[in-house]
């Protein structure tokens, strides 16, 4: 896996279309890599583990942009986060989602922060 939904949100949305299955993601956590996650979301994890809330605007052709900054302060270690990961919690959860970080070098100590309008999501919708 490259980048992109996980095999949980995928199933919980063609469930909640077509089973009548509720399904809602309270609050998105970020968290970031120093690789490919994987389809787990859980491979090349970065130094800095916390994971930060996320949040969005409402979805316009087909994609979600973050509507406020997600920053990490005093972070733990020197690296350059090349991905991210979304879970549904804080710690442990459902993995949703990932994709990759651009110029997102970090050194021990500092701030980290993805931007607000910085962080999106998207699908290909049918023209």
């Amino acid at each position: 896996m490259a980048t992109g939904i996980s095999t949980y949100l995928g199933n919980s949305w063609m469930n909640a279309l077509g089973n009548a299955t509720a399904f809602s993601v309270a609050e998105v956590y970020v968290k970031l890599h120093i690789g490919d996650p994987g389809s787990a979301g859980t491979a090349n994890p970065a130094t800095e583990t916390s994971r930060k809330v996320a949040s969005f605007s409402a979805a316009s052709a087909g994609g979600l942009t973050s509507d406020a900054d997600v920053s990490w302060t005093n972070i733990a270690g020197s690296q350059d986060a090349t991905h991210f990961t979304c879970f549904d919690a804080s710690t442990a959860g459902n993995f949703l989602f990932s994709g990759a970080i651009v110029a997102g070098a970090f050194t021990a100590g500092d701030t980290y922060t993805i931007s607000s309008g910085n962080l999106t999501v998207s699908l290909t919708l049918a023209s």
